[in-house]
């Protein structure tokens, strides 16, 4: 099986040619749109959604003054409204809550809550009541409580667990998809009833397999996007968790980009990090496009059509209003409107996007 894998893989490669003639789309990143408490600030931002009311739900790495980041406190779930109004915080105290990463609201305006340090996904109804729980944290009397380890070959999946769990997405059915990213390598699926159905996927480099799951999404025909972000690629499949394709961003950096944080990579290191997907989402409607935010660096987000071609570039790494470091989720109510949370900065940024020159790049697609 793994030797028919790779001749797939080396028959479906080809070559990544660089992008050199997307157009950089004009924005405006609206200032001070989030009206915090007094005295409040958001954490690392892990997290953005937006509801059928134009609610934005903001999951942040703060409240951790009990505990050390990475401890059961570095999460808070706050929901403002469609003017940047603070309305709430939802779950406060939350016995699931120890490290944020996604959260995502469903057709219905339930709020999903992905939390990679309790290994669980939460989903609280719009009032803000816990109605499901998937997954279970360690607890200090358990023998195997600890940090997760990478063990070669990787640990058996099991069913309905998580280890370091990343996003969660939905199809028309009301099926459920989770990327079970950091350790297990794999998209779990459940129906619409909330019971286990299957899931796929392995640590690897070949197609169907992953090296962190980082992101995903549902188009309107039910096919699921992963984005694979150290494989630096979005790989596609069918309901069923088939593989149907994969594509990859490869738009050079523009000379001398600096990361917010770290070295600046190497020539070979840089190459390994462009078009890395760190985030996606897809807009709503019978014209669906999607965005995407690279990793750390070089920063940018893209607007890329369905089948891999890279419509445009949007800002650059930098700290000020309108640059970007490390957006880890986005959310996209319309293909003019996107919401992007940024770890690196601590904040969310309210994007209005204008139409873009002429002009669009290929993807490389596999």
């Amino acid at each position: 099986m793994k030797t028919i894998a790779l001749a797939l893989f080396l028959l479906l490669a080809v070559s990544a040619s660089a992008q050199t003639t997307v157009p950089e789309i004009p924005f405006e990143s609206v200032p001070d749109f989030f009206k915090l408490p007094a005295g409040m600030n958001f954490g690392e931002v892990s997290g953005v959604a937006v509801n059928s009311k134009g609610h934005v739900f903001v999951f942040t790495r703060s409240n951790s003054a009990g505990g050390p980041a990475y401890a059961p406190a570095a999460a808070q779930l706050l929901e403002f409204g469609p003017k940047g109004e603070f309305i709430r915080e939802v779950g406060r105290g939350l016995y699931g809550w120890s490290f944020a990463h996604t959260v995502r609201v469903d057709k219905a305006d339930n709020i999903w809550a992905v939390d990679k340090g309790s290994d669980m996904i939460i989903k609280f109804n719009p009032a803000g009541r816990v109605v499901w729980v998937f997954g279970r944290r360690k607890e200090s009397s358990d023998d195997e409580t600890g940090p997760w380890e990478h063990p070669d070959p990787p640990l058996p999946h099991v069913d309905g667990l998580f280890r370091q769990p990343t996003d969660v997405a939905w199809d028309s059915k009301g099926s459920t998809y989770i990327s079970d990213g950091y350790v297990n390598s794999r998209v779990a699926k459940y129906d619409a009833s909330g019971d286990w159905v299957k899931s796929w996927g392995e640590y690897g480099r070949g197609p169907g397999q992953f090296r962190l799951p980082h992101a995903i999404a549902v188009d309107a025909q039910d096919r699921v996007y992963v984005g694979d972000r150290s494989n630096r690629r979005i790989q596609v499949f069918d309901a069923d968790g088939t593989f149907l394709r994969m594509f990859t961003i490869d738009v050079p950096a523009p000379p001398g980009t600096k990361p917010v944080n770290g070295n600046t990579p190497t020539p070979a290191a840089a190459a390994a990090a462009i078009g890395a997907p760190n985030s996606i989402c897809i807009t709503p409607g019978p014209n669906q496009v999607m965005f995407v935010g690279e990793s750390t660096f070089p920063g940018r987000l893209f607007k890329v059509a369905l089948d891999g071609t890279v419509l445009g570039v949007i800002g650059r790494s930098g700290r000020n209003l309108g640059q970007f470091s490390g957006v880890h989720q986005l959310a996209c109510p319309s293909e003019t409107e996107l919401y992007a949370a940024e770890t690196a900065n601590w904040r969310v940024q309210k994007l209005i996007l204008h139409t873009p020159p002429r002009g669009t790049a290929t993807a490389t697609r596999r």
